[in-house]
Formats: C-alpha cells, structure tokens, sequence
C-alpha cells in the first residue's frame, strides 16, 4: 500500500510540473511576439516611409502643375502678339473711317507724315477764308447795335471774355467728340444723345460761371448793375450753344465725308463768336428796359 501512494504521488508531481512548464511556454508566447514584430507589420505602421512616400509624390504633382503654367503662359502671350499684330490695322482704319467718308481720306491722315507744309497749307487756307468771311458777321453785328455800345460802353469791356469762353467750351466739346470718334467710342448712331449731353453739360458751365462772374463784375470790377446782370445771364445760354456746336459739327462733317479736325474746330468758333454777340446784345436790350433804362 506505501508503494501504491508513493508512486501516486511521483505522477502527481509529474503532472503539476507539465503544468506548470505548459503554463509558462504559453504566458511567454505574447510577449515574444510583442518583442519581435512581422516585419510586414514594420512596414505597414512606420511612419517615416509613408511620409517620404507622400513628399514624393507632392513634388511631382506640384512639377507637373508648374510646367503646365508655364506652358500655358507661353501660349497666351503668343496668342496675344498675334492678336495685336492682327488688331492694329483694323482699329487704324475704323478710327479713321470713322473720322472720313471714304478711303482717300483715310490715306491723306495716314501720309501726313510725308506731306510738306506747302501742302497742308494749301489744303486748309480755303476753309479759313471761308470762315474768316463768316467772322465778318460780327463786324456787322457791332455795327448795328453801335447805339446801344454808344450808351453803354462798359458793354465793349466783355465782348473779348465772351467770344473767348465761347471759343474755350465749344473747343472742349469738338475735341471730346473728335476723341471718342477715333476710338470707336461713340459713331454718328449715337449724334443725338451725344450732343445733348454736351448741350445739357454747357448750361450747367455756364451757369455756375455766371453766378461766380456777375458779382465779381459789379463788386470788384466796380461794373454797373444793369452790365452784371447782362454778362451772367449771357453765360448760359453762350455756353449751351458753344457746347451744342462743338459737339455737333464733328458728326455733321462725318456725315459729309469732310474731315472734322479740320473743319469742326474753325467752323465752331465762327459760328459762335457771331450768335453769341447776337445773343449778348439781344440780352442787353431786354436787361436795360427791365431796369428802366432808355437806350
């Protein structure tokens, strides 16, 4: 019986010593797994790889970008020297054919450069005597109210100032009008509503000019009442017809087949210098019998 216990308990001891070597093989299994990694596992968690990965293909994404601008910038800049290669001519002769009737004046304005001064000459005398004839007018005009001026004189002082405004405001009309024709700007479809800003634009100059010009006359001129008021409210209605002219006589010459850098200028101020003393000794008569004055 002692035999059969002892033997008993060798195999236990046995047992419990497999048990406890299973138990250890397997706790120690996990931790060398933990310590020694797949080496696909490496490779999928590093992250110095995948960043440099990453970088990579920015930088090649970011030289294709660059040369695709590049090329496209070289593109646009050739389109455009072709564009204004093609472009120049056809403005040339819209700004010009806009300015005359037909293709010989255009080839005048384009052989300015080599024309003598004989020439040009020749070619504009006949327009100045012709409105040089109409400025006897004014002689005229001088002559027929030469009572009025005999009565009034300091009526004489203002004649000068007025030709001379009106000239100044229908030379900023003809030379606006002359510009936006050239550019393509406006064309004679757009006459009427052109000219009538620039009518509209006159009155308001005069106005304002007329305001500031009538008290400086009679307070610090020492000028008469009555002679003021005639040169205020001669103004207005100088510099609408000034304005009215200047912008109108461009398109009328256009509308001609004449040149308006030649005529529009010179016809304007002709045209002004003999309604508006018409108008200001008109506007005298009518002042002097408001203030009871006999003349």
């Amino acid at each position: 019986m002692c035999g059969q216990a002892t033997g008993r308990r060798h195999h236990f001891r046995l047992l419990l010593l497999y048990l406890v070597l299973s138990f250890l093989i397997v706790a120690q299994s996990p931790v060398a797994a933990i310590k020694s990694p797949p080496i696909s596992f490496v490779k999928i968690m590093a992250p110095k790889n995948s960043t440099t990965k990453s970088n990579d293909e920015s930088s090649s994404v970011l030289r294709e970008l660059k040369d695709t601008v590049r090329s496209q910038a070289a593109e646009i800049d050739r389109l455009k020297k072709a564009l204004s290669a093609t472009k120049t001519p056809a403005s040339g002769g819209h700004a010009h054919g806009g300015h005359h009737g037909g293709s010989s004046d255009n080839e005048d304005i384009l052989d300015y450069k080599i024309k003598s001064f004989v020439s040009i000459a020749y070619e504009r005398v006949w327009w100045l005597a012709i409105f040089l004839l109409s400025l006897s007018f004014t002689a005229l005009i001088m002559n027929g109210f030469e009572h009025t001026l005999s009565k009034q004189i300091e009526l004489a002082y203002f004649v000068p100032l007025l030709a001379g405004h009106g000239g100044n405001t229908g030379g900023q009309a003809v030379g606006t009008v002359l510009s936006a024709l050239s550019a393509g700007v406006i064309t004679r479809k757009d006459a009427t509503r052109v000219v009538m800003k620039e009518a509209m634009s006159g009155m308001v100059m005069g106005l304002i000019l007329g305001v500031l010009l009538g008290p400086i006359c009679h307070y610090v001129m020492g000028i008469s009442q009555h002679v003021s008021t005639v040169v205020s409210v001669t103004m207005p209605l100088l510099s609408t017809i000034a304005a009215f002219l200047g912008s109108s006589l461009p398109f009328v010459c256009v509308m001609l087949g004449l040149d308006p850098a030649v005529i529009a200028a010179p016809a304007m101020t002709s045209f002004v210098d003999v309604t508006g003393l018409m108008c200001y000794f008109l506007i005298a008569n009518k002042v002097f019998q408001l203030f009871g004055m006999e003349l």
